[in-house]
């Protein structure tokens, strides 16, 4: 049996503080990324990769509003997509380039990915998750009156929409049969599309975002991965985090993590749905949880650096 990892690159892997970004710093930093990824599949590993798209989307959603009077915007569910696939386009190139200089003969691909959640799902009601630009206040109404749901924040208005819990990923067996053949697979980009099951009708999308990280947990377990790998903008995971009495976490026994998440010790919206995502691999039978700096993928994956969580 071959060992099988998810990768998740966090937003901030491919457009970093300061920059504008534009398509050039944004393949600059996909190829430092992927360095990392390359090491590990040299050492052995088929690996899916995931990703996030917080920055991509936003610029589409702009777009959308400053061109709605020239074509017409499209809806949240397509821009994600539109999202997904010019990121998955990017990382699937330079892994390609990566890979054929190392001398490894493997082939890579990007697939448009969805993610079934709950038609039930209380976050349908209740949006909660930021998107988007900023707007001021003199620009709510209008977005009140194109039925956006708004909420304030120190920057300004934002446009906030659903994050339904997900459920299963649509192409799980496909995943895990390009996998059987050698495949390297970028999927999940940005959460991936959130879809509900209808009767006599089959798959609908939603207006809607899946958090990446609980949507590559989901993919671990569907291709029956050993070890699900987050990489964000933290070298490890911290208890009381920016506080003077903060703890770094190098090797933590899931029992001992379960009780930090209950006590309030991750905020949401950041590393909270990375360790929700840890708890359920390895419940779900995982082997482990890294998690570590995108600049530091390859030495926290082996060992050296990084939050390690297992059972």
């Amino acid at each position: 049996m071959r060992k099988k990892a998810v990768i998740a690159l966090g937003g901030n892997a491919l457009i970093k503080e300061g920059q504008d970004g534009n398509i050039y710093d944004q393949f600059d930093n996909t190829r430092a990324a992927i360095t990392h990824v390359v090491k590990i599949i040299k050492d052995g590993w088929d690996v899916v990769i995931t990703h996030g798209n917080g920055p991509q989307v936003g610029a589409i959603l702009l777009q959308n509003e400053l061109a709605r009077d020239v074509t017409p915007p499209m809806p949240l569910g397509i821009c994600v997509a539109e999202s997904e696939g010019y990121i998955g386009y990017m990382i699937q190139q330079c892994l390609s380039n990566f890979l054929k200089k190392a001398g490894v003969n493997r082939p890579v691909v990007a697939l448009i990915t969805q993610v079934l959640v709950d038609e039930d799902d209380p976050s349908l009601m209740h949006p909660s998750k930021p998107i988007g630009p900023y707007y001021d206040e003199n620009e709510v109404q209008d977005l009140l009156d194109e039925g956006y749901k708004v909420m304030e924040q120190p920057d300004g208005w934002r446009i906030v929409v659903p994050s339904p819990d997900p459920k299963a990923i649509v192409e799980g067996d496909i995943i895990k049969k390009m996998l059987d053949d050698e495949i390297i697979v970028i999927s999940s980009g940005g959460g991936g599309m959130p879809v509900i099951e209808k009767e006599g009708w089959g798959l609908s999308g939603l207006e809607a975002v899946i958090d990446k990280d609980l949507a590559s947990e989901r993919l671990a377990e569907a291709i029956n991965a050993e070890v699900l790998f987050i990489l964000t903008n933290v070298e490890k995971v911290f208890l009381n985090y920016g506080e003077k009495n903060q703890k770094a976490l190098s090797d933590v026994k899931l029992d001992d993590l379960k009780k930090y998440y209950a006590e309030g010790h991750f905020a949401e919206g950041s590393m909270r749905p990375k360790i929700l995502a840890a708890i359920r691999f390895l419940e779900s039978g995982g082997k482990k949880v890294i998690i570590s700096h995108i600049e530091k993928g390859y030495d926290a994956f082996i060992g050296k650096t990084g939050t390690h969580i297992t059972k």
